[in-house]
């Protein structure tokens, strides 16, 4: 009896074809992931917009600050936290395609930034920085559970070897032996994705009387938790890691979960008085 997965889905969708000079171009299903988690997610905060009275014109220029701050952190932070020789060396190569290697604690360095400098210039309208971080954690949720999927179609971050039935042998990746793994991928996916449906309805019993900095903390907390306990059941990203006792994803974790429950205690000294 089989007590395995044979994981040997093609990374790339289909490849448009060189025109004109230009091409071929692979389309991948991250991309196609990536991309849905900002479409979608862009949906779901104009519905939070017209609950909440807030100004429709200004979704478009809060994406723009996600799409921008999510890649450009995400790219900064995979040089600087796993290949800092590279990025003091060729900065460009940041900016350079082709673009593998995204970090997650590099891409919450960068909403965080863009969610700063976007909350400035809006706090006339009620959208201060933990209001409006309170509410894109929601669709980060999603995102990253769109995202982590999009790394299971390509066969990478993979797990440690398991006897577990549901483990994977993931047949396009040459980096690591062929054998059964953890798909840590997926286990990441799920996660958020249940925290997304937990953010969710934790806002639509609130709405504008959510504490501020609660779903911050929950998201920070779940997320990071589960990040460094994963860890455990996955790869090394880099070669260096096999000489720490804990992977630098889980070094960079602990800051970050520390973080959420400061931002869950201190929600409880926000009581928002109810509008209207």
């Amino acid at each position: 009896m089989i007590s395995y997965i044979i994981w040997d889905v093609s990374p790339e969708i289909f490849t448009i074809p060189q025109f004109l000079g230009f091409g071929p171009f692979p389309v991948r299903w991250y991309g196609l992931f990536f991309a849905a988690g900002f479409l979608i997610g862009q949906q779901i905060m104009i519905h939070i917009f017209k609950k909440e009275r807030k100004p429709l014109e200004d979704i478009d220029a809060l994406t723009l600050y996600m799409v921008l701050s999510t890649v450009i952190g995400a790219r900064v932070g995979h040089f600087l936290f796993y290949e800092p020789e590279v990025l003091f060396k060729n900065p460009l190569e940041v900016i350079l395609p082709p673009y593998a290697g995204l970090a997650s604690h590099g891409a919450v360095i960068g909403i965080i930034i863009g969610l700063y400098l976007y909350s400035r210039a809006r706090k006339a309208t009620g959208q201060t920085f933990l209001w409006i971080a309170d509410r894109m954690v929601i669709l980060v949720a999603l995102a990253g559970s769109f995202i982590r999927f999009g790394n299971l179609m390509n066969s990478e971050i993979v797990g440690r070897p398991t006897d577990v039935a549901w483990g994977f042998i993931f047949m396009k990746n040459t980096e690591f032996l062929q054998i059964p793994r953890h798909p840590a991928q997926l286990y990441e996916s799920i996660s958020c994705f249940v925290l997304f449906f937990i953010l969710l309805a934790l806002w639509n019993k609130f709405k504008e009387n959510t504490p501020r900095g609660l779903l911050v903390g929950i998201f920070f907390v779940w997320v990071f938790t589960l990040r460094f306990l994963y860890e455990f059941l996955k790869e090394n990203q880099e070669a260096f890691e096999a000489n720490y006792a804990l992977n630098m994803g889980q070094i960079l974790s602990i800051p970050v979960v520390i973080l959420g429950l400061y931002f869950i205690i201190q929600s409880r000294n926000h009581a928002i008085q109810k509008v209207g």
